[in-house]
């Protein structure tokens, strides 16, 4: 996912610069009586973005309603009027 503004999440330490960054996502299979879906268990976002030259990679569990608000926010900043 890519944001072109500077970021904040609950769940990481200060600002992250504006780039794209890895997201990972776990899900769960649930079967049903005639139906297959699926459950989001947990959401991963790698830092630094990825491009950035840190030879450090981590993994920070993100919440989605968190990260989906971020996104909104990067993309309303970034909107041409």
């Amino acid at each position: 996912m890519t944001f072109h503004q500077p970021f904040t999440l609950k769940a990481l330490d200060g600002p992250q610069p504006a780039g794209t960054y890895r997201l990972l996502v776990d899900e769960d299979e649930i079967m049903g009586v005639s139906i297959l879906a699926y459950h989001r268990v947990a959401t991963l976002l790698e830092t630094p973005a990825v491009g950035v030259r840190s030879g450090k990679v981590q993994s920070h569990l993100v919440d989605h309603a968190d990260l989906t608000a971020a996104l909104d926010k990067d993309r309303a900043a970034t909107a041409k009027p």
